[in-house]
C-alpha cells in the first residue's frame, strides 16, 4: 500500500473521553488493513501500553528515556501481538519529565527529533496524556495532524475551544502544518437523548470535522485492556470493535487527497 506516513497526535486535555481506547483499537485497525503502526504511549498513566500487553515489569527502555536523549524510539519500540503494531511504552517516570524538559534546549521538540530520526512507519500515533502541558505541546509539534476524541455527555464541548486555541498557538510557532484531522464522538449511547442532543451540537459548531464514525458505550471495549488486549482481538465481533474498523476507514479515506478518490 502506498501511503504518505503520518503522525497523529489522540489528544483531549479532559480525562475518560476514551482517548487511550480510540489510541489503541484504532492503531489496531490500521495495522490489521495491512499498515505499519508505532503508537507512542505518552501519558504517565501507561494505560496503552498495559492494553497493548506490555507488561509494566518488562518495560526498560521507554519513552520517558527517549525525550531526554537516552534513547531512540527503535530502541524503546516493542513489538506487540498485533502484527504491523509497536508501542513506545510509557513508565511513571514520564510524570517527571513535564519539570525536567522545562530547562532543556528545544525542549518542544524532543519528541519530533526522535520521530525524525526513526525510518516512518505508515502511521505514527500518539496517546496524550488529560492536560495541555509539555507532553501533549511535543506531541502537537511532532504530529501531523490532531484526532480528538470527544465524550457524549453534557459538558463535551467545554474545553475544546481550549484545546483548538493551544493548535492555534502550535500554529502560529513551532508547528505551522498541524491540521485538525477530526474530532471522533466516544461513549455514544442510542438509547440516551443527551447522546443524540450533544451530537447534534457538536456537529452544529465543527461540521464536517467530527467523523461519520461514532464510537458507542460498550462493555467489551472496558473488559478488553484487563486481559492486555485490543477490543479488535478480544472480541472482533462486538460494536465496539465494528466502530474502530469503522472509524480507521473513515480516517483513510480523509487521508486520501480528493482527486485520488474520485480516480478510484
Amino acid at each position: 500500500m502506498t501511503h504518505k506516513p503520518t503522525c497523529i497526535a489522540i489528544a483531549n486535555q479532559k480525562g475518560g473521553v476514551g482517548k487511550t481506547t480510540t489510541a489503541i483499537n484504532l492503531a489496531t485497525a490500521l495495522a490489521a488493513v495491512g499498515h505499519s503502526v508505532v503508537l507512542i504511549d505518552l501519558d504517565p498513566q501507561g494505560n496503552a501500553s498495559t492494553g497493548l500487553g506490555i507488561d509494566r515489569r518488562t518495560r526498560e527502555t521507554s519513552v520517558y528515556d527517549v525525550l531526554l536523549g537516552d534513547a531512540t524510539l527503535a530502541e524503546a519500540m516493542v513489538a506487540t501481538r498485533v502484527p504491523g503494531l509497536s508501542v513506545v511504552p510509557s513508565t511513571v517516570d514520564l510524570s517527571g519529565a513535564e519539570v525536567e524538559l522545562v530547562g532543556v534546549e528545544q525542549r518542544l521538540h524532543r519528541l519530533k527529533t526522535a520521530i525524525d530520526a526513526m525510518p516512518a512507519p505508515d502511521f505514527t500515533l500518539i496517546d496524550c496524556p488529560p492536560s495541555l502541558g509539555m507532553l501533549t505541546l511535543n506531541a502537537l509539534v511532532a504530529a501531523n495532524s490532531l484526532l480528538v476524541p470527544l465524550q457524549c455527555e453534557f459538558f463535551a464541548l467545554e474545553g475544546l475551544s481550549q484545546l483548538l486555541g493551544t493548535v492555534e498557538l502550535v500554529r502560529s510557532g513551532p508547528n505551522p502544518k498541524l491540521t485538525v484531522l477530526g474530532v471522533v464522538l466516544t461513549m455514544v449511547d442510542r438509547r440516551n437523548r443527551l447522546s443524540d442532543a450533544v451530537s447534534k451540537d457538536v456537529r452544529a459548531v465543527m461540521g464536517t470535522q467530527v467523523f461519520e464514525t461514532t464510537i458507542p458505550r460498550n462493555v467489551r471495549l472496558s473488559e478488553a485492556p484487563s486481559h492486555g488486549l485490543p477490543a479488535l482481538l478480544y472480541d472482533m465481533k462486538c460494536s465496539g470493535s465494528v466502530a474502530y474498523m469503522a472509524l480507521a476507514r473513515e480516517l483513510l479515506a480523509r487521508q486520501t487527497p480528493p482527486a485520488t478518490r474520485r480516480a478510484a
